[in-house]
């Protein structure tokens, strides 16, 4: 077995996987699934050149069809040469590429490929069925190719200027080179009768109505607008799908390379089927035709529901295998689920063999692509869950706003087909009595249950002082600790008796005291440390002497990354740097922190540091009296005499030798 490099950031190759054996040639392409398969009697030649990563093999086969592997080591190829010789009686020879750069040379045709030589050495080759149009001009031929959607640019055009010399039989050689191009090339020419047309289907992708002319070769789509011509080649695989409605169907036929349409590409064509859609159909074919052609596949007249029809006629004519749901049954006894992907509504299927989401955009994810699942909790309501699917790729597919009623039929599912799940343990906590917890109240939270405790001591002031209010008490401290809203009640209440309540009140007192213990509890802020603009630099670590020395270079490997991403790659490539790399960076670091400390002794013993040392000494001091003098005031205000003042009511020119009637008749005033 050998497998291919990944060369598609150059190239848009398609990673894969190549196995050699005795009966055939097999290559198997990651990104589509589709298999190639070369029988080795029909192997005629092969190839091996050095290319621009590595070395190819070429190999040619007796039908005129030509395939190109490159990811080769130098050293495969004795191994390779000698099995081609045992198994394929095909000797594998070696082709130097010429690398001179002339442009002048002579123009082959092999089979389906058109190679441009110098001196009998290949310089470059196209394949034929790369090419879309191909035109003439005078004593020119312009070729142009299909868009290659994998690649970030595409070669779209070469022309070729052939000499104005007659040939031996008289013809433009112009002419001639251009047939030998489009008699191989994917250029698609609607000739001849349809075997049939289905009129008016809508399809959803490409959205519109469209005729569908079925050719031998090909499918055209006849719209008001465009018109798209599929060559069966390019038909990967065939969906039959049921809406989840049960009174509707999907027909879904997946393409590479997909339809374009502007700079929009349609890698599915969908159509929507009403089941009750009756069709009778017939072929223009004769039966004796239909028959030898179809192997009894189709029949000349046929007649059912439209879908049907459809499917059976794309099948007999793509020769492909059509995929329909498996044995997965939803909440509702459907055969999908719904969900919304990319802020579009629409169906997720479970199949035998992957998943796909129709209609916008639609998503064909295969088990073997699938690198791990995960069920994540929905971002707006807990009535509802994500299904996230990553791929080996690293590409992420979310499908979100599932009802938690699907939760369990889709672990079971996705559990029993033996997929990674990456919260293998979040079944059991997102289950409650009902399969599904409803809300978040059983996760604690440690922000509300420190508000709860703040409001009980709130309502505990709040509460005395309401019954104190209530009692008619009008005493120093209650007033201090919280101002009654009925001021007017108690001063009238004062007026009468004021020695008799205050004889009365004596005991309630303790309750408020309680409230200003409580803040006076409350620890002071810490205090920021000054740092010392002279003192020398502190040391870094291992990992950030690393960080700086390789920045540049992660820059340059990676262009348009951001900061955030810079930070991210290089922990990634520090957690894979080898035991000695890193042992090298712990004694760079371990040499700057003794450089440090070495430093930072001559700069304390220089006399560096004492005017910092001196300044902090002065303001702890100043906050030591300040404290002090706080406390001095609280302890008058908590000693219960005659002469407390509220704060916000005492002048600056009152003294201290004030009478007692005046103390009292000012008092009034602040209650």
């Amino acid at each position: 077995k050998k497998k291919k490099k990944d060369i598609s950031d150059y190239y848009a190759y398609n990673d894969g996987r190549l196995r050699f054996s005795k009966q055939s040639v097999v290559y198997k392409s990651h990104k589509t699934g589709k298999v190639d398969s070369i029988p080795a009697p029909e192997l005629s030649a092969a190839q091996w050149r050095r290319v621009c990563l590595g070395h190819g093999i070429k190999l040619a086969t007796s039908t005129g069809l030509v395939y190109r592997y490159d990811g080769f080591r130098d050293t495969d190829f004795e191994k390779i040469s000698a099995f081609f010789k045992t198994n394929y009686k095909v000797e594998l020879a070696e082709k130097d590429m010429c690398v001179k750069g002339w442009n002048w040379g002579t123009a082959k045709f092999t089979g389906s490929l058109l190679s441009f030589d110098v001196s009998d050495s290949p310089v470059f080759e196209i394949p034929l069925s790369s090419v879309s149009q191909c035109a003439t001009g005078k004593n020119e031929v312009t070729v142009e190719f299909h868009q290659n959607d994998d690649a970030e640019v595409s070669l779209m055009e070469v022309r070729f200027y052939v000499p104005p010399n007659t040939g031996d039989d008289g013809s433009d050689p112009v002419e001639a080179f251009a047939q030998n191009v489009l008699s191989k090339a994917d250029v698609i020419q609607a000739t001849g009768d349809a075997v049939c047309v289905f009129k008016e289907l809508q399809c959803l992708t490409p959205r519109g109505r469209y005729d569908i002319r079925i050719y031998p070769t090909f499918l055209h789509l006849h719209g008001k607008t465009f018109d798209y011509k599929i060559p069966y080649t390019t038909v990967l695989r065939l969906f039959l799908l049921p809406h989840k409605d049960q009174r509707q169907m999907f027909f879904v036929i997946s393409l590479d390379p997909p339809i374009k349409q502007g700079q929009t590409r349609y890698h599915f064509l969908i159509l929507l089927f009403s089941k009750d859609e009756e069709l009778s159909l017939a072929l223009n074919m004769s039966e004796d035709e239909v028959e030898k052609r179809y192997e009894g596949k189709l029949s000349k007249n046929m007649s059912g529901p439209l879908f049907e029809i459809v499917s059976r006629v794309m099948k007999a004519l793509v020769n492909r295998k059509i995929t329909v749901p498996g044995n997965f049954q939803g909440h509702s006894r459907s055969q999908c689920i719904t969900c919304a992907y990319k802020a579009s509504s629409g169906l997720l299927y479970p199949l035998e063999r992957g998943f796909i989401y129709v209609h916008k955009p639609p998503v064909h994810l295969r088990f073997e692509e699938i690198s791990c699942v995960n069920f994540a909790r929905g971002t707006t309501t807990t009535r509802s869950f994500d299904f996230e699917i990553e791929t080996k790729q690293s590409n992420q597919y979310t499908f979100s706003n599932i009802e938690r009623e699907e939760y369990g039929k889709l672990f079971d599912f996705v559990n029993a087909k033996k997929l990674n799940i990456k919260n293998r343990g979040f079944k059991e906590g997102m289950k409650g009595a009902d399969g599904y917890s409803d809300s978040d109240e059983d996760q604690h939270d440690a922000y509300l249950e420190r508000m709860k405790e703040e409001g009980k001591i709130r309502e505990e002031g709040d509460g005395s002082d309401e019954s104190e209010g209530d009692s008619g008490t009008d005493t120093p401290q209650t007033k201090y600790i919280g101002y009654d809203s009925n001021a007017s009640e108690s001063d009238s209440e004062a007026d009468d008796g004021d020695s008799e309540e205050e004889s009365k009140t004596k005991k309630p007192e303790k309750k408020p005291k309680k409230v200003v213990k409580e803040m006076k509890e409350r620890k002071p802020r810490k205090e920021k440390k000054v740092k010392d603009p002279g003192a020398p630099k502190r040391p870094m670590s291992a990992y950030m002497l690393w960080l700086n020395a390789n920045r540049e270079r992660i820059k340059s490997e990676n262009p348009g990354i951001s900061v955030t991403e810079i930070s991210k790659k290089a922990g990634e490539m520090w957690k894979q740097l080898s035991k000695d790399r890193r042992e090298e960076w712990d004694r760079k670091a371990a040499e700057a922190k003794k450089q440090y400390e070495k430093a930072m002794k001559e700069y304390r013993e220089s006399g560096g540091g004492a005017a910092l040392v001196t300044k902090e000494k002065k303001k702890k001091g100043g906050k030591v009296e300040a404290k002090k003098k706080s406390g001095g005031e609280k302890e008058t205000k908590e000693g219960g005499n005659e002469s407390f003042k509220s704060k916000e009511f005492i002048s600056s020119e009152e003294s201290s030798s004030e009478s007692d009637h005046d103390r009292g008749s000012k008092r009034k005033v602040c209650d």
